[in-house]
């Protein structure tokens, strides 16, 4: 017996990929598709339409195919409401719920699709209807498995629910082009970094949020000093990074060393070795990090102009961690809760050799943010673009080189602007 539904597919299906990615699920799922209308769009900005009838031999193959399609943005025909099933109790959710994607996602309800909130993956779909005491519509957000509260309205399979995967912008995409993917140590280093200083000055002139995420490299590297001049120029609104990172940089600061060696000579003082751990001692005696810039302790690098510059600063702790220091943060789901509020208000997130945070920061990004990923290893690059962003710049490069050019470009027109205004 032959099992069948109808799906419908719209927008910038053709060169944004969609189709493609559609037909291919069905026949790599062991499925066939009868395309029953397609109408082309007969320009760039004119949307194209398709409606297709899907089949497989057995219910499970169907299920499986309509899951995929779902994923790429079709929708069943005549799709039904949302259907909702309360939690029933905290942290525990229906059975079959509907886990999301990172990308834009409406839900059907009460006759009309609204936009969810706060979009990433891997989470709990919540509908909140709409009170009788306010003017307020309904609203539908993601929540992570353990925020669920009993007795919200968590949405269960896949009907009423409408993805929106980034399509290709109709106008060009620069640097960060759609879906450019692909990772190489080849490309002309120069004018992508010179591309990505551009997007980051336009970010923030639009009053936008740059979100930086460090790893202790960047100081060992000797870049430290370039990203604090960042911070200083007003380009980074939120930095997220661990207790490594933190207590290098404060090192840097009191006693002019990273993990005990002298960045611009490359020397091992004697008794370097304990300079991180003194460091965060003296961290802790004052403290905390605020604390001892106020008190004059630390008094240049990076988490320096953070204090100065009200800088939104996460360190997310690890199992490995000397000290660690006060502002550290140790509970695991404190930090995820704490990173998700920065990625969620991120117009652009530049991911600076770190593996371990980037990817704790790449789960928490819809697929409309900015991202650049920059690290030596080619293969800590790729995983961070296959989160899911449709608008990506991979670098292999030495991070110790990437972000000083970075700082030189984006400050060199605020001294040319700067010049231009004494005249």
């Amino acid at each position: 017996m032959t099992h069948s539904r109808t799906v419908e597919l719209e927008g910038h299906i053709i060169d944004s990929g969609t189709m493609q990615r559609c037909f291919g699920a069905v026949m790599d799922l062991g499925g066939s598709f009868d395309v029953e209308q397609f109408d082309v769009g007969k320009h760039e900005t004119e949307e194209s339409y398709c409606r297709l009838t899907v089949s497989a031999d057995d219910e499970e193959t169907l299920r499986a195919i309509l899951h995929e399609l779902h994923q790429n943005g079709a929708v069943l025909e005549s799709p039904t409401e949302v259907e909702l099933v309360a939690a029933p109790e905290d942290k525990v959710v229906p059975p079959n719920f509907y886990s999301t994607t990172n990308h834009p996602t409406e839900v059907l309800y009460d006759g009309e699709w609204i936009d969810v909130e706060r979009i990433e993956m891997d989470c709990a779909l919540v509908v909140e209807p709409a009170s009788e005491d306010s003017e307020d519509g309904p609203r539908a957000y993601t929540k992570t498995l353990n925020a669920v509260e009993e007795g919200d309205l968590v949405a269960t399979d896949q009907s009423g629910i409408r993805v929106r995967p980034p399509e290709r912008p109709r106008g060009g995409g620069g640097a960060f082009g759609f879906m450019q993917g692909g990772v190489s140590a080849e490309r002309p280093s120069e004018s992508t970094i010179r591309q990505v200083a551009d997007e980051l000055r336009a970010v923030s002139d639009d009053g936008g949020n740059v979100m930086v995420v460090a790893g202790p490299a960047v100081i060992h590297s000797g870049a430290g000093d370039a990203l604090a001049d960042l911070v200083a120029g007003g380009y980074v609104d939120a930095l997220s990074a661990g207790n490594g990172f933190a207590t290098h940089d404060l090192e840097r600061s009191i006693y002019g060393t990273s993990l005990g060696m002298n960045v611009e000579t490359l020397e091992h003082p004697r008794k370097g070795h304990k300079h991180h751990i003194w460091t965060i001692s003296e961290v802790i005696r004052a403290g905390g990090i605020e604390a001892a810039v106020e008190e004059g302790i630390v008094t240049e690098g990076v988490m320096y102009q953070c204090v100065e510059r009200d800088v939104d600063t996460v360190l997310a702790g690890s199992i490995r961690d000397d000290g660690p220091l006060p502002d550290t943060i140790t509970d695991a789901v404190e930090a995820q809760n704490a990173i998700r509020e920065q990625a969620h208000d991120a117009d652009i997130v530049i991911m600076l050799a770190t593996l371990l945070h980037s990817v704790a920061v790449g789960n928490c990004l819809p697929s409309t943010t900015k991202t650049v990923c920059v690290d030596i290893n080619p293969a800590t690059v790729t995983q961070l673009l296959d989160r899911g962003s449709a608008q990506a710049i991979g670098m292999v490069t030495d991070i110790g080189t990437f972000v000083p050019t970075l700082a030189e470009f984006v400050l060199e027109d605020d001294g040319a602007e700067t010049a231009e205004a004494n005249e």
